[in-house]
């Protein structure tokens, strides 16, 4: 019998265990993926807490998986998949298919979604079971450490800032350059806006100079950032990416008249917004998930082309628990990424 090491967790905010299992075999239009890395993102908190409904303990989380297919099940023979193709597994880790979001074609919003983590086990793993749907191909430019963030932190800002109404030469504000922060600033410059960067701290500066940004806010100087952010205009598109009510709320007077706020960092609380802010000045809010597997793809294929990369932490499968905790406490510079142990 052939056996795998998984990092899990068997209680709800639990240690993480590096345990063995039996190597699985993919079901019908299933793959094997042999793990080559796994971003660790603020959500899987969701499920090692058991936060949200139906999660089943023990879990192995992971949704920014980096691999290569080693085994196909039935079905997935017929696909444009192949034993030792380069692919990641994201947020989004399949569609139910027959939902009304999916029968319209919005499989993003499907109302069955299948997270890694949550409905099956995730890439804290040397091996994960996905179904083909979630698959996207990793271009020969990225390594797999690059690649596994890209899967969820690098989608949802790539994607939130390409669905906005924002455009070439507009006014973009990052709101945090965190683990997503810093890739939407690299994407937003690369998209051709004039880019702000959003941050705590006037040493943060400099860094948000060396990602690209033309301008700078530090939200714990005198200035309010709404204000700071009609200076220099106003803000065609905030994307708000660090999960902080307040701070969010924040931003809303600082966009343009049309301006969108477009939030994709989490945060459970209340946001104070009013009816007024938004009406006067004909502001719209919108909440932006992650991204399609192919928008995965697109998203790496922008990334190679542009030079766009994770700055990430790389640490072995048997260190999960460390790795995760750093991501907890908001150490990590800026992605923790495990790989398996050599």
């Amino acid at each position: 019998m052939s056996t795998y090491r998984v990092a899990q967790v068997a209680t709800p905010n639990g240690p993480f265990d590096v345990v063995e299992r039996e190597v699985p075999h993919p079901g019908p239009r299933h793959v094997r993926i042999a793990v080559e890395a796994c971003g660790i993102c603020h959500s899987d908190d969701l499920f090692v807490g058991g936060a949200v409904p139906g999660v089943q303990f023990p879990v192995v989380p992971g949704h920014e998986v980096g691999g290569r297919i080693e085994e196909l099940g039935e079905g997935a023979q017929a696909s444009d998949w192949n034993v030792g193709d380069r692919v990641t597994v994201g947020w989004f880790g399949g569609s139910c298919g027959h939902c009304t979001p999916c029968r319209q074609g919005d499989f993003i919003a499907c109302e069955n979604l299948k997270v890694p983590g949550w409905a099956y086990d995730g890439g804290f793993a040397e091996y994960m079971i996905a179904p083909i749907d979630a698959l996207a191909r990793i271009p020969d430019a990225l390594t797999a450490a690059d690649a596994g963030p890209m899967a969820c932190a690098g989608v949802t800002t790539y994607n939130g800032l390409r669905r906005s109404p924002a455009e070439p030469g507009d006014l973009v504000a990052v709101q945090g350059i965190g683990g997503l922060g810093h890739l939407a600033v690299q994407y937003a410059v690369a998209m051709g806006f004039e880019t702000v960067a959003i941050a705590r701290g006037a040493a943060k500066a400099e860094f948000a100079k060396q990602l690209g940004a033309h301008h700078y806010i530090d939200s714990t100087g005198g200035t309010p950032v709404a204000e700071a952010l009609q200076s220099l205009g106003g803000a065609k598109v905030v994307l708000a990416t660090a999960g902080a009510s307040d701070a969010i709320a924040a931003t809303v007077d600082g966009l343009a008249h049309r301006g969108e706020l477009a939030v994709v960092g989490v945060d459970p609380g209340p946001m104070g917004i009013s009816p007024v802010q938004l009406i006067m000045r004909s502001r719209t809010v919108r909440g932006h998930a992650s991204g399609t597997a192919q928008d995965v793809q697109d998203t790496m294929a922008f990334s190679a082309l542009h030079g766009i990369r994770p700055m990430v932490e790389v640490m072995p499968l048997s260190q999960a628990g460390e790795a995760y905790r750093k991501m907890l406490a908001g150490t990590a510079r800026f992605r923790m990424v495990l790989t398996p142990d050599s």
